[in-house]
Order: structure tokens, then sequence, then C-alpha cells
């Protein structure tokens, strides 16, 4: 997505239009539209202006993605009972189905011995509660396995 893209969704998002923002950013409304189609970049000042009107920070604003958004605000809403109620394996099995297949060919138990030991390492070496340690686990996991993907399209 490219900056114009994004200027443009955030002021959408906020309900504004190209002439609403414009007179609050003390620029015209053509200058709003060169911005949102890219022909030109707004300066930092303009920028930091328009990340207050949005509501987003800087970063937030250059980068800005309604979908990944709306999933942040979903995650943000949701309560730990919800949570605690949702089978996530039957919810992303649909998308991977290996998450309702494994079972029937993994030795479960081996790996989870493994994992185990692995989580009361993180809790006895760095003070992490039981979901806490699983947290970090988990983003290790991941995080191995981005370096690992990348590896692989070289």
């Amino acid at each position: 997505m490219n900056i114009g893209n994004s200027l443009y969704l955030a002021r959408k998002k906020c309900g504004l239009s190209q002439e609403e923002a414009a007179g609050k950013l003390g620029v015209s409304r053509q200058t709003v539209s060169k911005w949102e189609t890219g022909e030109t970049v707004p300066d930092i000042r303009q920028s930091k202006k328009m990340a207050v009107l949005y509501h987003l920070s800087l970063d937030e604003l250059i980068r800005f993605d309604p979908d990944v958004e709306e999933i942040q605000e979903a995650i943000d809403k949701t309560s730990d009972e919800l949570t605690e109620k949702i089978d996530w394996t039957s919810a992303w099995g649909k998308k991977y189905p290996v998450l309702v297949q494994y079972q029937e060919n993994v030795d479960i138990p081996f790996y989870a011995k493994r994992i185990s030991a692995m989580l009361d390492e993180l809790k006895r070496d760095y003070g992490f509660n039981e979901q806490d340690a699983m947290l970090v686990l988990k983003d290790i996991l991941y995080n191995v396995w981005k370096v690992r993907k990348k590896k692989s399209k070289q």
C-alpha cells in the first residue's frame, strides 16, 4: 500500500471529506487530493497535523491499513471469557485444515513433553507466569517460522 492510499483510508475512517480535512489542516482540497493520489507528499509538519486530525501516530498514518485496524479493534474488544469459549483449532482449521487433521499422525505426547519443558524454562529463567511463558514461546516460534519462510524464498 502506498502512502497516498494510507492517507485516503485514514481520512475516510475519520468520516471527513477532502474539503473538511483541508480546512482543518489549512491547505486546499486540491492539496489533500494530490497527497492521496500520490502526486505529491505532505511535509513533516502537515503529516504531524494529519496524524493528530486522524487520531493516529505518524507511523500509523504512513502505514494505515483499515483491515489490520479492524482486526486489532476486534482483538481489543474480545473479553477473556469469550476467548476461553472459542474453539480456536476449529476456527483456524477452516482456513488451515492441518490443524484438525494432524492429531491422527503426530506423536503429540512427544512434542508436548518438549514444549512443556521449554515453558517451564521460560517461567524459571525469566519469572513468567504460565500464560506469558506460552505467549513468549509462541512468539519465538512464529519468528523462527518467518525467518525460515524468508530463507526458503531465496
